[in-house]
């Protein structure tokens, strides 16, 4: 046993220490434990205090996200409400609210806009890190190409109108000069803005860059909403003048009563006519200009904070090589519907109401179109039996810009088919007696089926990954590998002939195969040529002023006046839109082939 404690005890150094000794060691295992669990638990706690504070900031920035979308939502819901209670105003002559005040409010928020645009021109330039990714998919050249060709014919009809509306200085509204004078630098600015920024990904000041991009959205739609209901307004309303000769479909009201309302007002210089009918003819281009930047704007609101892929988009260039019959028939088709379209405007357009002869216009113009239906259906069912027999993979990637071509697709689609159907009803109801009500029947049929069949080429395009063209690596047999049938001499002499026997390709793709290959790609590119023809022919007719809904009386005086041209007015704007947004559609799809 250890006595003294202040010597090293002896009893350590044998097996058999003593109870002090044993005590001694106890305790400092003990202590030894602790200290470890300490310093575990610290740790412990040091690890865990970085990932609490990564999901808190990940919580802040979640939070951030949805308050800057809730506050987006919300500008762009008021200044729509209010833009559509103002321009249904305007619209009627019996409610107090004038052209000069909607164009007020028009002027406000384009001014508004524009300030935003120039400020994050030159927030984004200056600052380093505010885009660092860019969407590949989102404002293709081709897109941001027909933006600038309808801003410019855009910006051409404002300068009509400024040259029209200086006339009438002397005895109306200055606002309707300087309404078409900044609506002229707001397209100006706007066309840069997007031409530079589409495919931004912005990732610092996200709340206002969502805030902003609402605004100029729903700036670009209150726009579109005015322009239609103008447009619409000089195709459908009645003069409410005496002396009134003008049919229902009201097409030499817009000469007289283009935006004025007042025939007191004389114009002080002899051009203001002829302005009137410039700018009249510009207005679909202008419609189209609007809803091209609603696009693009939603497709930047949706990137704001996003981080794409990179090199997630494939190169492709367009290319007509090895395809003839389906331009060819295409751009064939235009001409034609563009002659028939120029004689059916030019009788409809007559002083003289020989009814006869308008019958015999309006016959030529439904036959056309029911030839054009007829022939992009057949063409769409080609389309889809090909994707029956292709084997592309489907597109597995989230992209707003696809979500939004198929969306904007099928919504706008609804416009069409609404006139359709209301057609069909009228017609199958009164019986469709004579050859027109049989003509309007057909047609309203096949156009319900060519908007489905087109539907489905398009968005099925649309989902398939684009074509790749595999160059055939040959694969030689190895002269050396012996069969048990084969002679080393045999082999010498292959060897010396330097020419292998057989010769494969990678991943089995044979001639025979590329040969396949080939000829379906050329068969969607066909459909996609004539497809997209097609559709330009039906949407300049309707857009130029093509109103058979009115000069075929039948389903006014089916459903009344008041009725059925509500119905038009509704659903005509979508349906012309359906038709551009096709060719975009298309033209995307043809790339992909």
């Amino acid at each position: 046993m250890c006595v003294d404690t202040s010597l090293p005890c002896k009893c350590l150094t044998s097996d058999n220490p003593c109870e002090p000794c044993r005590m001694t060691v106890k305790d400092t295992e003990t202590e030894e434990a602790h200290l470890s669990n300490n310093i575990n638990a610290g740790q412990t706690e040091s690890a865990s205090e970085p990932d609490l504070n990564n999901s808190s900031t990940e919580v802040v920035r979640e939070r951030g996200r949805n308050w800057g979308w809730m506050l987006s939502g919300i500008i762009c819901v008021n200044i729509l409400i209010l833009g559509c209670a103002l321009v249904s105003g305007s619209a009627y002559n019996n409610v107090k609210i004038s052209t000069p005040d909607l164009q007020v409010f028009l002027i406000i928020i384009l001014l508004l806009t524009s300030i935003w645009m120039v400020y994050y021109v030159i927030y984004t330039a200056r600052m380093e890190n505010a885009v660092i990714y860019k969407d590949d998919h989102a404002g293709p050249v081709w897109l941001r190409g027909g933006l600038v060709l309808f801003g410019l014919l855009s910006i051409i009809m404002d300068i009509f109108k400024i040259a029209s509306y200086v006339g009438y200085l002397h005895c109306d509204s200055a606002v309707k000069v300087a309404f078409p004078v900044v609506q002229l630098v707001f397209i100006l600015i706007q066309t840069y803005f997007l031409w530079v920024h589409a495919k931004d990904c912005v990732q610092l000041q996200r709340n206002i860059s969502r805030c902003g991009l609402m605004l100029t959205l729903s700036t670009n739609l209150v726009l579109w909403m005015t322009n239609v209901t103008e447009e619409s307004l000089h195709q459908t309303d009645l003069p409410d003048y005496p002396g009134n000769t003008t049919k229902l479909s009201g097409r030499h009201l817009y000469i007289t009563k283009a935006g004025y309302g007042d025939d007191k007002c004389k114009c002080s210089h002899t051009s203001c006519s002829m302005f009137k009918e410039a700018y009249y003819y510009l207005y679909p281009f202008n419609i189209e200009y609007s809803l091209f930047a609603s696009a693009m704007a939603y497709v930047m609101w949706k990137n704001v904070g996003r981080v794409a892929a990179e090199h997630s988009h494939h190169n492709i260039k367009f290319s007509l090589r090895d395809i003839f019959l389906g331009p060819v028939l295409g751009v064939l088709l235009v001409f034609t519907g563009l002659a028939t379209f120029i004689v059916y405007e030019m009788e409809m357009k007559k002083d003289d109401h020989d009814a006869s002869k308008k019958d015999q216009a309006v016959m030529m113009h439904f036959v056309m179109n029911i030839v054009i239906v007829t022939l992009m259906s057949v063409s769409s069912v080609i389309g889809c039996a090909i994707y029956r027999v292709d084997h592309r993979e489907h597109v597995s990637e989230k992209n707003p810009t696809r979500s939004l071509d198929v969306g904007l697709l099928v919504g706008a689609s609804l416009g069409q088919f609404i006139i359709s159907y209301f057609s069909i009803v009228a017609m199958v109801a009164t019986g469709a007696k004579g050859y027109l009500n049989g003509l309007n029947l057909a047609w309203s049929i096949l156009m319900v089926i060519q908007l489905g069949l087109q539907n489905f080429f398009i968005i099925e395009g649309l989902h398939r990954e684009p074509f790749h063209e595999v160059e055939p690596v040959a694969v030689v047999p190895n002269p050396y590998v012996l069969e048990p049938s084969q002679d080393l001499s045999i082999l010498e002499v292959q060897v010396t002939d330097g020419k292998p026997n057989s010769e494969l390709t990678a991943h089995g793709h044979t001639a025979e195969h590329r040969h396949k290959l080939a000829w379906k790609r050329r068969v969607l590119k066909e459909v996609c040529a004539f497809l997209l023809m097609g559709n330009i022919i039906l949407w300049i007719m309707p857009a130029f002023g093509a109103r058979p809904q009115f000069d075929h009386d039948t389903e006014t005086e089916f459903y009344k006046f008041n009725m059925w041209a509500a119905v038009v007015n509704i659903g005509l704007p979508f349906g012309i839109f359906y038709r551009m947004h096709s060719v975009a559609s298309l033209f995307e799809v043809f790339l992909c082939s």
